[in-house]
Order: C-alpha cells, then structure tokens, then sequence
C-alpha cells in the first residue's frame, strides 16, 4: 500500500474531512436561514437559486469523498445516445434501485455530473427535517417530507406538484419505490407478499409501493417531460460499495443504466393502469439488473461523463476557510495555562468521532429501516386498496 492510500485510511485526515463536512454545514444553514428571511418574502425564484447553490456547496462534499478522495467512478450506459441531451436540462422524476449501502451517492455522482445536484429532491421521512446539516438543509430547500400517513401525505405530495412545477432550475425528484433498502429478510416477505395477490414476483428489487408514484406521475404530467429509470450496479471484482471503503479511499466504478421515459407515455387516467405500468418497469429492472450479474455490466450505449474540477475546488475552498480558524484554535490550546481549551478539543474529537460513524451506520444496510420486513395486516389492508 503507497503512502497515499494508506494516509486516506488515517484517522485524523478523515477527522479533518469531517469536521470540515459539519462546520460548512452549519454555516449553509445559517445561510439558509438569513435568505429564507431576507430573500424569499421578496423574490421565490431568486431565492431558489441561491438556496440551490448553497445546498450544492455542501452536498457536493460527499461527492468529493467518492470522486476525489476515494477515485470512484460512474459510468452512464442508455438505451438511446440521443436522450443524453436531456440529462440536467429538464425536469424528471428518478426512480432508483435501493440494493446497495451506497447508491443514492451514486445518484447524487450523476446528478454533480449533470448539474442537477444543487437542485435534486427527495420524499423523505418527516423526521429529518429535525435532524442539523442535511436535514434542516432539506427543509430550506422544499424537499417533500412524508410521515407514512396517507391522507398527510397525500397532501404533502399535492402541493410540491405546484412548487416543483415553477422551479427555475431543472429538478431532479430521486424516487425509491421500494420505500425501503433491499435485504433478503425484506425480499422474502415481498415474495410472499406478491404471490398472496398474485402479483408479479421479484427477483431482485422488493415490490414497489404505489401510491406516491401514481399521485406523482398523474399530478406532474404536463409540469415534468420526463421519468429516468435507473439501475446502479457494482462489479463483481470492485471493492464492497460501503461508506467505509469511500472514507478509506478504496474506489469502484459503478454503472449506472438509465432509460428516458416521456411522462406523457404513461398511462395514468386511473389508478389500476399506472399501477400496472410501474409493476412492468420494475420486472424490467429485474431483468437489466439479472444481465449486469451475469455479464458484469449493463447492456446498451456507454456515454462516460467525467468528473467535475469544481466538486475539487470546492471542497478545498471549504478546507482553506475552515482550518484557519481551527490552527488558530490548536495554537491557542498549546500555548494556554488552563485546560479548558484542551476539554473542548477533546469533546468535539469525541463528538467528531461519534458523528461519522453514526452517519456511517446510517448506511449500511443492517442498520436500514425495519420498515417492509414483515407484511402487517395493516400495510395489507393499505396495499389492497392500492391495487
């Protein structure tokens, strides 16, 4: 092992990335907040913008730590090379495969690469808008927050239609259908699942929830041109696609297959036929997904979109302005009688420390939500009336 990769697995580099990932964290947010004040009540679409661009300042670290840091790659492979002149110009609802610790990074690598980062959205989980950093980035930035809760959600789902729809920036809705990650405890009971309603049986992805996606496809016609079918796959022979190889700098390069899909194609004037359209886009995933483990890669065009220069720039701006004052700090702590600077050095190695690895923890896939392990006969009575 050369120096180099050996100092990425050290843990006081690492602790430097991450105390400059919290800190600038902490100032967008502040950020945020003085535009949310200052800027919104006066100007929506300027306020977009900038918030948008904030966001990308931080969010963009995290593809620094694959591209830079780690050397990750991805490598975009189509159906047909005349849709690439679409990607990052429009906007269009993502739908992703959730099988891997890492492949909403991978979501956000193609987005860095398409422009499309600053302004990607999500449905999440109602909590996080609690959480500091990233959540209460999200909640600047109209993310849609979901509680699980039909009638909520429903509501919640309506109103971003009309948000989105105006937004001055392509916007990129990133969609996990399956509503939670792939383990084999989750598969089995989506098997189970779907040959109790003789529904169509998965392979490789857990069977998708549906609502959303129909309110979704039936409120963005005519406001989104476009949905992206996405399957990210790893190599056989590519390290294990984890947060703790990306931290120790062990890379892999990643496929991702995307198919551009007009919105307008997709029926939707009632329920049971966009239902049944998104059952058959996720037993085509099987299928792409089924010639990736047996051929190691997908089928189709091959369009190689190289890494950004200014994922590095950025992330070395935040370095150069954030360990000025933290040397300033360290010098203080030597040269100081008293003790107390040493504590609270101490303390936010501590809680630098735990940070990481509870982000890290968040990831991996024994740590994933408990949400779809088992079939309750609530989620039955919820899924029936989907159908």
């Amino acid at each position: 092992m050369g120096f180099i990769a050996q100092f990425k697995t050290w843990f006081l580099p690492q602790l430097f990335l991450g105390y400059v990932f919290i800190i600038s964290g902490l100032i967008v947010n502040l950020l945020q907040l003085c535009c949310c004040c200052l800027v919104w009540p006066f100007s929506k679409k300027w306020y977009r913008i900038i918030n948008s661009k904030l966001c990308y300042s931080h969010w963009i670290q995290l593809v620094f730590l694959a591209e830079w840091w780690a050397d990750a790659d991805i490598t975009l492979v189509v159906d047909n090379e005349a849709d690439a002149k679409y990607y990052g110009t429009e906007h269009g609802i993502v739908i992703l495969n959730h099988s891997y610790e890492i492949d909403w990074l991978m979501g956000w690598m193609l987005c860095g690469r398409c422009n499309t980062l600053g302004s990607s959205k999500i449905y999440g989980k109602k909590i996080l808008k609690y959480f500091p950093i990233i959540g209460w980035a999200w909640a600047f930035s109209e993310v849609i927050f979901l509680e699980r809760n039909w009638e909520k959600d429903k509501s919640a789902i309506m109103k971003a239609m009309d948000n989105l729809a105006d937004f001055p920036l392509p916007v990129w809705l990133l969609l996990f259908c399956e509503g939670t990650r792939f383990t084999e405890a989750k598969h089995k009971a989506s098997l189970e699942f779907a040959r109790s309603r003789g529904l169509p049986e998965l392979k490789y992805h857990l069977l998708p929830r549906t609502k959303g996606f129909v309110l979704s496809v039936q409120g963005f016609k005519g406001k989104f041109p476009a949905i992206y079918d996405a399957v990210v796959g790893f190599p056989r022979d590519a390290p294990a696609p984890n947060m703790v190889n990306i931290l120790n700098g062990r890379g892999m390069k990643a496929e991702m297959y995307c198919r551009r899909i007009p919105i307008e194609s997709v029926p939707s004037e009632t329920e049971e036929e966009c239902v049944q359209w998104l059952y058959e886009l996720y037993q085509n995933k099987d299928k792409v997904t089924e010639y990736f483990k047996e051929h190691d890669h997908f089928e189709g065009h091959r369009i190689k979109l190289p890494k950004k220069y200014s994922t590095l720039i950025v992330e070395l701006v935040w370095c150069l302005l954030l360990s000025v004052p933290l040397f300033m700090y360290l010098r203080r702590v030597v040269t100081s009688d008293s003790s107390l600077p040493a504590l609270a050095v101490i303390t936010f190695l501590m809680l630098a420390s735990y940070g990481m690895r509870k982000m890290i923890g968040l990831t991996q896939i024994e740590h994933s939500s408990s949400y779809g392990k088992t079939t309750t006969a609530t989620e039955k009575g919820d899924t029936k009336k989907e159908q």
